[in-house]
């Protein structure tokens, strides 16, 4: 016969148990998160990251962003906002210069209310992606294209245009000198990344579009790449392209060199030539990141 003691922690074990059960485990989150993160806008996080400024008062100094020879990790609590030159009422943090060993820009522009564009400088390419709210494309023939959040503009080189917002937007900007081959020319390009499609990927298990078409006279393309939790990539990249790449959502971690790096929604990653790179996703949530890649051009 068990004793009153005995009998007390068994019933308090079951209870434990059941409400464990019942209530999804004892680990689960609440379930208000869940319904919070579902009925915020796409991309949310790029513009309000788990570890902001106003997080990290009590952590005086702290940052997880680090620049090495081969490589760097930007984060949203170093970015340094300024007005963007020639532009209206924007500002910009760049985040990915020469300066670094990059041949191209990366950059992130907030754009306020009644903000305008400037132009690239001369013969210089541009690609735009839109991580919140909108703006008016126009280009010199007067026709207009609405952007929306997930949707995207490649601008040719000495292409006249302008991009308007009535109210506030952000932009993840791409720019560089553009590569040119005999005959050879870019053309306009306004699109969204779901009218894109889904790419085979041999021996990966993650998804990929491509926003640009893979054609010769494009020498950059964007690549959106969607991991699964639990996802990682089956190849340990070391190749000769150079990166940027603007976590949309999720979090994981990433090799870079011999460095592991978390990584969430709104962290960028500059990787040069041959840095040995790779990715595993983490969290309850996909990972989705946009990546920026030089092709279509020898090497030398």
């Amino acid at each position: 016969m068990q004793s009153p003691q005995v009998l007390l922690v068994l019933s308090v074990t079951l209870s434990l148990v059941t409400i464990g059960a019942t209530d999804g485990g004892f680990c689960s989150a609440p379930s208000i998160l869940d319904r919070e993160t579902s009925s915020k806008p796409m991309y949310w996080k790029v513009t309000n990251p788990t570890l902001s400024p106003s997080h990290l008062q009590d952590l005086p100094g702290f940052t997880r962003s680090v620049y090495k020879r081969d490589h760097a990790l930007i984060t949203p609590e170093s970015h340094v906002l300024s007005p963007l030159p020639e532009w209206t009422n924007t500002l910009g943090a760049y985040l990915i210069t020469p300066a670094m060993g990059s041949h191209f820009v990366m950059y992130l522009a907030n754009m306020q209310e009644n903000a305008r564009s400037a132009l690239p400088p001369h013969d210089v390419e541009r690609f735009i992606f839109v991580v919140q709210g909108s703006a008016m494309l126009t280009n010199a023939s007067g026709v207009s294209s609405k952007l929306m959040v997930d949707s995207y503009t490649y601008l040719p080189p000495n292409f006249a245009h302008s991009l308007r917002a009535e109210g506030s937007a952000t932009l993840v900007v791409f720019e560089r000198r553009y590569a040119s081959l005999e005959n050879h020319i870019t053309e306009q390009i306004v699109g969204s990344t779901d009218k894109q499609p889904l790419l085979e990927t041999p021996g990966e298990v993650f998804q990929l579009r491509k926003l640009l078409p893979q054609a010769v006279p494009f020498d950059f393309n964007i690549h959106i790449m969607d991991f699964q939790p639990g996802d990682f990539l089956n190849v340990k990249e070391v190749h000769y392209n150079q990166h940027g790449l603007l976590l949309l959502e999720g979090q994981g971690i990433y090799r870079l060199g011999d460095s592991w790096y978390p990584v969430q929604a709104g962290d960028v990653l500059w990787m040069a030539p041959f840095v040995p790179q790779w990715y595993a996703a983490l969290g309850k949530t996909r990972t989705r990141y946009l990546l920026y890649k030089d092709v279509n051009r020898n090497p030398l």
